[in-house]
């Protein structure tokens, strides 16, 4: 699970949807008080409840421009202690030396 945090009209359909679902996996956990210290550490998720609930915000924009069908908010959940960073070059580099799709994209927007 990570927060890419890319601008999402340059993600590929899976990126952009995977990222949607982890974030509402991310909630869940939040919501059941599991550990994500892991992936802070690895900088892979900001857990910071208005940051996820932009991201998330953004995410569905971008999903409404393509003429997906969007229909999961996000369930309400709070954090106490908002901390955590995303390495976003290394997330830009990841994700177009991964998918082609979302090299295309990149290059193209």
């Amino acid at each position: 699970m990570r927060m890419w945090m890319t601008p999402p009209n340059k993600m590929c359909r899976q990126h952009l949807l995977g990222e949607h679902k982890e974030l509402h996996m991310f909630v869940g956990c939040i919501r059941l008080g599991r550990n994500l210290e892991g992936y802070i550490r690895k900088k892979l998720l900001i857990l910071d409840e208005k940051a996820i609930r932009d991201r998330h915000a953004a995410l569905v924009a971008e999903m409404t421009v393509r003429g997906y069908n969007h229909q999961s908010p996000l369930k309400d959940f709070h954090i106490e202690n908002p901390r955590g960073e995303v390495d976003l070059d290394f997330n830009i580099a990841d994700l177009t030396g991964r998918c082609p799709r979302c090299r295309e994209r990149m290059r193209a927007a």
